[in-house]
């Protein structure tokens, strides 16, 4: 197929780009002109809003792949543009052009969260889901909701792989208690495969989730032995501490750590893994095996995109 790929830059989309190319597809890679140059498709999920815009780039094109996200909302890349406006833009011109698959990468939580990144994520996704539902329509629409994602190039990968290093750890207390099902990142790629192949008739909600559920401190824990390292000690930082490291994250744009994050931490970042399996048609990458699989790749930049709790 002729796949647009947006977000192609970013730590997501690298990887879902390298297993379209790997499986045969022609991806048509979407960057900012802001933030990258080159070859692919310039596009500016902070401006570009009005369907009229995307309709010129869907000429040829058999799907759709949108793996932009960002961790909170910037001046320069405002979350209600960039997760909503822009994405409803882009799915209203894929209705309008014919294009018969279109891939959502979303996030796990976002349908009960109450976050700003919950509600927009969870905006889009409705709206793709209601255009493949209209009667009559030919879109086939797909929404993925992954937990963390696990990579090479991953923010939050990175910041686990740095506490997993450090022989004692001061962990929030939502860190400690709070359950998440990571997933290796190459992993998502190869479903967005599978549901432009085997899979190609599936519509609706995908949760797309590791193996097994643990807590974010039991996976740091997990990856510190990967490492070969013996056990951390462990401490619990106080509520009021919490809250102000969590505040001082939010004024570092990259950081996955900030006030968002820390109300999704509210609930269990989990889901039934069997749906995954069934698209990628084995088991999905065990926590345990994580540092192995992302060892195995090499990674191509930084991070630009996300799902599920910040990855």
């Amino acid at each position: 197929m002729q796949v647009l790929l947006t977000g192609a830059t970013g730590f997501i989309g690298r990887a879902i780009a390298a297993a379209l190319r790997r499986a045969g597809h022609t991806v048509h890679a979407g960057h900012s002109p802001r933030r990258h140059q080159g070859a692919g498709v310039p596009m500016d999920f902070a401006r570009d809003t009005d369907a009229a815009t995307w309709l010129p780039r869907l000429q040829g094109i058999d799907a759709v792949v949108n793996a932009v996200g960002v961790l909170r909302h910037t001046a320069a890349r405002p979350i209600d543009a960039v997760h909503q406006r822009t994405p409803v833009a882009l799915f209203e011109a894929c209705r309008q052009a014919g294009v018969r698959h279109v891939v959502q990468i979303s996030a796990l939580g976002v349908q009960t969260g109450t976050t700003r990144y919950a509600h927009t994520k969870r905006a889009a996704d409705e709206h793709l889901l209601g255009l493949a539902a209209a009667p009559r329509s030919t879109l086939r629409g797909v929404v993925l909701r992954p937990s963390v994602v696990f990579g090479q190039g991953g923010a939050s990968t990175a910041l686990f792989m740095r506490l997993a290093r450090l022989p004692v750890l001061v962990l929030p207390g939502p860190v400690l208690t709070a359950r998440i099902q990571p997933l290796a990142v190459q992993d998502l790629a190869d479903a967005v495969v599978a549901l432009l192949g085997s899979h190609s008739r599936q519509r609706g909600v995908v949760p797309c989730a590791g193996p097994e559920a643990l807590t974010i401190a039991a996976l740091i824990a997990s990856l510190r032995a990967q490492c070969g390292h013996q056990p951390a000690h462990v401490l619990r930082l106080p509520t009021p501490l919490t809250h102000l490291s969590a505040r001082l994250g939010d004024w570092v744009p990259l950081s996955p750590w900030g006030s968002e994050t820390l109300a999704m931490l509210a609930t269990d970042n989990v889901a039934d893994p069997a749906p995954l399996q069934a698209l990628l048609g084995h088991p999905a990458t065990h926590y345990s095996q994580l540092v192995e699989r992302a060892r195995a790749t090499t990674p191509t930049g930084a991070e630009a995109a996300h799902t599920g709790a910040p990855s």
